[in-house]
């Protein structure tokens, strides 16, 4: 239970993932039965090189989520200084804290960008240092503004995320792409059959999908609009965000988070900010109701 009622009560915006998931295809029965296999991995990995265009000299890592990946890059290295620009997703500084580094600014032995950028959405240049990571969890939506030309240069690793766009966050897999090396050792720290049959057969399935691909990224466009229609008719301010999550100021933002949570409908503030309020986007007409009768 949670405040209010069950989970199953609240209608939650306080992530950017996508209301409208892929459609789980038909698995065969060795996918939940077998350990996954070595063609089961590679059709996925051939699917993601083509989908994301990865250069030739980059190798591809599919793992059990962005978050172990994520867990387990400061490690590739010996701790310094990384530059992290912020506000923004907190978990690389945290693993990169866990790991033994310090914060520092530009020019620092690592870099981490996330691109577009997490809550408002800015887009990045490529980063330098020994180590840089691009964290493309938000950029399948947006994919022309990829930097995934970096991938092939070393000390670099792009990451994806599949439960964003694709709206499976459940299904915990993620990618690193970039220096071989950097991969290899990756590999090594997540051990074998990191991902599972199932996984691996909807992924590649979703991948090979170009056509609900490029639906969806028109969908989410038009309901991003939609959206900030909305929310700035009730008086805030549109700030950025992606076509996944929206970012706005308002006059407080606690305030506007109680107003919408008496209605069941949880949405994201931030430490750091007393103004700004972030929400993703509903998924039916009801839920698009609901929002409209919780500010009218």
């Amino acid at each position: 239970m949670v405040n209010g009622g069950a989970r199953g009560d609240w209608l939650d915006l306080s992530t950017g993932i996508n209301p409208r998931p892929y459609p789980l295809p038909e698995l065969p029965a060795d996918a939940w039965t077998a350990l996954p296999d070595t063609g089961a991995t590679a059709r996925l990995l051939a699917a993601a090189r083509v989908f994301w265009k990865v250069p030739a000299k980059a190798a591809i890592l599919a793992a059990p989520g962005a978050s172990a990946l994520i867990a387990q890059i400061p490690r590739l290295c010996p701790p310094g200084a990384v530059h992290i620009p912020g506000p923004t997703y907190n978990e690389h500084a945290r693993a990169f804290h866990a790991a033994g580094w310090t914060m520092a600014g530009p020019g620092a032995k690592a870099a981490v960008i996330v691109h577009p950028n997490n809550p408002d959405g800015r887009r990045h240049t490529a980063p330098e240092g020994d180590l840089c990571v691009i964290d493309e969890s938000f950029c399948d939506i947006c994919p022309d503004d990829s930097l995934i030309a970096e991938a092939a240069r070393p000390g670099r690793l792009i990451l994806k995320s599949f439960g964003k766009f694709w709206g499976l966050a459940g299904l915990r897999l993620g990618f690193a792409i970039g220096d071989p090396v950097l991969i290899g050792t990756l590999a090594q720290s997540l051990g074998p059959w990191a991902v599972s049959g199932p996984a691996l057969a909807i992924a590649a399935a979703a991948l090979e999908d170009e056509g609900w691909a490029r639906d969806t990224r028109n969908r989410l466009g038009d309901d991003a609009d939609r959206l900030d229609g909305l929310i700035t008719r009730a008086g805030a301010r549109l700030v950025g965000g992606t076509p996944l999550f929206r970012l706005y100021d308002v006059s407080n933002a606690e305030t506007w988070q109680s107003r919408l949570a008496n209605a069941q409908i949880w949405t994201r503030i931030f430490p750091y900010s007393n103004t700004w309020l972030r929400l993703g986007l509903p998924g039916t007409e009801a839920d698009w109701l609901r929002i409209e009768r919780a500010l009218g």
